[in-house]
């Protein structure tokens, strides 16, 4: 059989071989055949499909979105009106996980700037207050 053993496609990818596991374990890469001996042999195309998956990670793609485009993928040929608004509503997720950040941001200043300078009881913090009486806002 010719392919590449699960550690050569690890160091290829630049991943780990639970991270191959896992993928395919979730349905992201194929569950490849295995010599007579139980080894599994994976196409080259795996590294692809590997790199594929930590670019759309990197992009704050779950699984399960990448499942999804992985499946158009597959099929070479699709509508890509439905990849352009798969992609327009990740652009509104990011936007308002933008703000929610911004918004700790502020909260978190705004708490630092009310701290003690010197040496005093933890209690007289701000930020230990906020977190003992609830809420983050």
């Amino acid at each position: 059989m010719n392919g590449l053993s699960i550690k050569e496609v690890a160091k290829a990818a630049n991943v780990n071989k639970e991270t191959i596991r896992y993928y395919e374990s979730r349905g992201l890469i194929p569950i490849p055949p295995r010599t007579e001996s139980g080894y599994r042999i994976f196409p080259k195309e795996t590294i692809k499909r590997i790199n594929f998956i930590k670019h759309a990670q990197e992009l704050d793609f779950t699984l399960e979105e990448i499942k999804k485009l992985l499946e158009a993928y597959d099929e070479e040929i699709v509508d890509l009106r439905e990849i352009k608004e798969f992609t327009t509503q990740k652009i509104k997720e990011i936007e308002f996980k933008i703000r929610d950040l911004q918004n700790m941001k502020r909260v978190l200043f705004n708490l630092a700037e009310k701290c003690p300078d010197s040496k005093a009881s933890i209690f007289e913090c701000p930020l230990i207050q906020k977190f003992t009486e609830g809420g983050s806002k």
